[in-house]
């Protein structure tokens, strides 16, 4: 399995609108150069802006476990694919679902074909949410993410724990590495440690040179 690199653009200025298209450019630029799957996660409003105008795999940042009816308000899974997602992000840290909302989340995206990343925080959370089968759990500590240092660093058991947990309830489901990734070194580092790819934001979206930072990203690969 090739590695997946999958950049959450969450609200920042940079990743806003254009800025949103511009950097999902320089994610397929780098991709197609390097031959590692990178993906966009833009915010709901841009999903379909980014994937009308890029050939670039897009990721929504939430979706509600809801289906066609009255939901004012919710994310809606066929809304979401409608508009050219492959995938959703579910329980962010900044987004946090309880285990009977993130199971009808993940239901409502796979009932619709949408690829799963569930958000985790530990090991111990992260083996709850390989129970629901998602296609990837995605580890990130809460006090790393933003922080500029890296998981693989600070906290490698986490990550090497959660892969172990992983394979022992669904070797089907696969690990991803977040919270303060941004550099070569730190994606070779998540590699590993058994992940299949990385979760990352602010290292790439508020680089002065965002394709720049993801050639680095990738350059050790």
């Amino acid at each position: 399995m090739r590695p997946l690199i999958v950049l959450n653009l969450k609200t920042y200025l940079e990743g806003t609108g254009e800025g949103a298209v511009r950097i999902a450019e320089a994610c397929r630029d780098v991709g197609e150069a390097s031959g590692i799957e990178i993906a966009v996660a833009p915010q709901l409003c841009d999903v379909y802006r980014v994937s009308s105008q890029v050939d670039v795999p897009v990721y929504s940042q939430h979706i509600d476990g809801v289906g066609a009816g009255s939901f004012t308000g919710h994310v809606f899974a066929r809304s979401v694919k409608d508009a050219g997602a492959v995938g959703t992000l579910i329980n962010h840290s900044e987004r946090r679902l309880n285990l009977a909302d993130i199971e009808a989340s993940v239901t409502a995206a796979k009932g619709e074909g949408l690829r799963t990343i569930v958000c985790t925080n530990n090991i111990a959370t992260t083996a709850a949410a390989a129970a629901l089968k998602p296609d990837f759990v995605a580890v990130e500590p809460p006090e790393l993410i933003g922080s500029g240092i890296p998981v693989s660093k600070a906290d490698p058991e986490v990550v090497r724990g959660s892969v172990s947990a992983v394979e022992r309830i669904d070797a089907d489901v696969k690990v991803l590495c977040g919270a303060g990734i941004s550099k070569g070194e730190d994606l070779k580092a998540a590699m590993e440690l058994g992940s299949v790819g990385v979760l990352l934001a602010s290292g790439i979206v508020k680089a002065e040179d965002p394709k720049a930072a993801l050639e680095d990203l990738v350059s050790l690969i």
